[in-house]
């Protein structure tokens, strides 16, 4: 049978002494010279299910006694038997028996010993078969672990350091979790790789920020890199609740009845001011990436409007700033894990990058592209390093035309004003879809067709002095590019993918947990234009983004708004546009009042990362560009992304 199979149901019939045998002439060491491919050499219906308690050393519960978190390993029988240590794959998350992992929410289901039968998604089936284990840790305060869910603070981020240090020999684990029998993982070599989506995702990036030795690897897939800029966006409120909500939301039973000072903590130390304070420092791994030393693979979905892509962002350009080796996916997606986005490639690539940085083999992956990029629905293109080599920042100036609120975009500086009241039931599809048209809701700033392609890549900053008339203020601002195109359509319930009826099979299956998932394709939509980058503040943040104050009506503040990463091309033909407003509809909650704002254009600046810099910008926008009347019809796009409480 090939190793290049992937769709095959691995059938529990060969007997143990078979796969025995098999795996003295296959296993990834007894290869004829160097391995380039772990094999799925060890049989998965014979696997060790087991489960044990690691000591984190807290008691966030205040039971007097420190927390325990359970830890369900899955193993190959027959390297313990051979004396052989193997590599441990750890996903460490809050939903193992709350809300699901995966496109299917799946659960973790359990024997009548209390073993492991199901372990939600492919990781176990595929990868155990293959010379790895794989561990899933209930974090602190969920299904069977003592503690308190503490929303990516210490406890969060222990319950899974605590486990790495188990696997490497320096912390203690138990085989109940009550008891004293103590339980040693002499079966690994202490190599870890941790993978997750969002909330599971946020725990591997925080753990490889403490520096934690064994950890050699991480796959953050749509993960937070700093809690605050999941519920705030520069003293904005980005959802009408705080991580207490979440904290409760997956809290286990025992932890509901034991976890009220905790909660209480969380409410006192989260303040719906959005003003900065000591729980977003404890919960902020980017300061922190200094002391990463495990590699990081990191997917994101550039529309994916609950991580937002600031996360992948500021976490990507830190860890580029202390020299760690990365790797990056980025999808026109949502919040979609690339097994149900890319699923084959994926499966593929993240084979390769385990086997390269857990078992050591020379494979060729570190010296292929960093970055793959989604430039059309499952199009993609590569690049050699990310942001591309010649991505350099040009300064953009908005300018006020013959028409209020529909002006210009260019290199030269920009003079006038544009003015505009905040209507918290409009968000960035209403703007956009009346670019050319004058409307009281936003200010509009685009350049003409232009001549040749142009591409972002990277994170945006736009700079802009607002008058309030009021004592509170929120802003907007959006990058879009106008003209047509099929795009994933990411406002849609599977956020650009759809879920099919069939099934795929990756890795081995037992009575009790299949490989076999439902297929997914592309839902796309046909639209006019696409919001590629946004950024939100609170104009009270205009002299400190952590500490917001009353605004004087009439007086003018600058204020530079950071907008999320992207990577996109704004094809020849099209145009670029600038927008900014007040409320953004279901992304940001409105402020006190409903203020107008009037924008003084000449100290108003977009600073954009272009392939090719400022250049690129002037050659694309030449005067051989076409002009643009204004007050066209209303513009297709995606519909408003719903309104729905955000669960990372």
């Amino acid at each position: 049978m090939s190793t290049r199979m992937r769709f095959t149901i691995w059938r529990p019939l060969a007997t143990a002494g078979i796969t025995l045998l098999v795996a003295a002439f296959l296993t990834p060491t007894a290869a004829h010279g160097a391995p380039r491919e772990s094999r799925p050499v060890y049989s998965y219906e014979h696997a060790i299910r087991e489960a044990v308690w690691v000591d984190t050393g807290l008691d966030g519960d205040g039971d007097g006694r420190t927390d325990r978190v359970a830890v369900d390993i899955v193993r190959p029988r027959e390297p313990a038997a051979q004396g052989r240590k193997v590599p441990v794959i750890m996903d460490a998350s809050p939903y193992y028996s709350c809300c699901g992992r995966g496109n299917e929410s799946q659960l973790k289901t359990y024997d009548a010993a209390g073993n492991v039968v199901q372990t939600p998604l492919f990781y176990d089936n595929y990868f155990v078969p293959r010379g790895y284990a794989f561990v899933g840790v209930d974090l602190a305060g969920t299904n069977r672990s003592d503690g308190c869910v503490d929303v990516g603070g210490r406890s969060d981020i222990q319950s899974a350091k605590a486990v790495v240090d188990w696997l490497n020999g320096r912390a203690k684990a138990y085989t109940t979790r009550t008891g004293a029998t103590t339980a040693k993982a002499g079966w690994t070599n202490g190599r870890t790789g941790m993978i997750g989506k969002s909330w599971d995702g946020t725990i591997a990036n925080g753990v490889a920020a403490t520096g934690v030795r064994g950890l050699k690897t991480i796959v953050p897939i749509s993960a937070i890199s700093s809690w605050y800029d999941y519920y705030f966006a520069q003293g904005a409120p980005l959802y009408d609740s705080g991580p207490d909500w979440l904290s409760n939301y997956v809290d286990s039973p025992d932890a509901r009845a034991k976890c009220a000072a905790v909660q209480q903590k969380i409410v006192d130390g989260a303040p719906r001011t959005g003003d900065w304070t000591s729980l977003w420092t404890e919960r902020d791994y980017v300061k922190d990436a200094r002391k990463v030393k495990a590699s990081v693979f990191l997917v994101h979905g550039m529309q994916d409007l609950n991580v937002r892509t600031k996360h992948f962002g500021q976490w990507w350009d830190a860890l580029a700033k202390n020299g760690v080796e990365r790797k990056i996916w980025l999808s026109q997606t949502g919040h979609v894990d690339p097994f149900d986005f890319r699923r084959s490639a994926w499966v593929d690539t993240l084979h390769r990058w385990f086997d390269h940085e857990l078992l050591g083999y020379d494979n060729g992956i570190d010296r292929e592209p960093m970055a793959d990029v989604e430039r059309h629905p499952d199009q993609w293109v590569t690049s050699a390093v990310w942001p591309p080599r010649g991505t350099r920042t040009a300064t953009l100036h908005p300018a006020a035309a013959a028409q209020p609120g529909v002006g210009t975009l260019g290199l030269r500086k920009g003079a006038g004003t544009a003015a505009f009241t905040d209507n918290p039931q409009l968000s960035e599809t209403d703007w956009a879809a009346r670019i050319d048209t004058p409307t009281p809701d936003k200010a509009g700033f685009s350049t003409g067709p232009l001549t040749r392609d142009l591409r972002l890549s990277g994170s945006s900053k736009v700079t802009v002095t607002a008058t309030p008339t009021t004592a509170t203020a929120h802003l907007t601002a959006v990058l879009v590019d106008l003209g047509p195109d099929t795009i994933r359509d990411y406002a849609a319930s599977g956020e650009g993918i759809t879920t099919l009826t069939d099934r795929t099979c990756w890795g081995a299956s037992t009575a009790g947990d299949s490989a076999c998932f439902k297929q997914t394709r592309a839902n796309t939509a046909d639209v006019d234009y696409t919001v590629v980058s946004r950024g939100w503040a609170d104009l009270g943040t205009y002299a400190d983004p952590g500490k917001g104050v009353p605004l004087t009506p009439g007086k003018a503040y600058t204020i530079t708004l950071d907008l999320a990463a992207t990577d996109h091309v704004v094809p020849a033909g099209h145009r670029l546009a600038l927008i900014v407003a007040g409320t953004d509809k279901d992304l940001i909650d409105p402020p006190a009042d409903t203020p107008t704002l009037t924008l003084d254009l000449s100290r108003a600046s977009a600073r954009v990362p272009f392939v090719g810099g400022a250049d690129a910008f002037a050659r694309a926008t030449s005067a051989a560009a076409a002009a643009v009347t204004p007050g066209a019809g209303a513009l297709d796009g995606v519909r408003t992304p719903p309104s729905a409480r955000r669960i990372p």
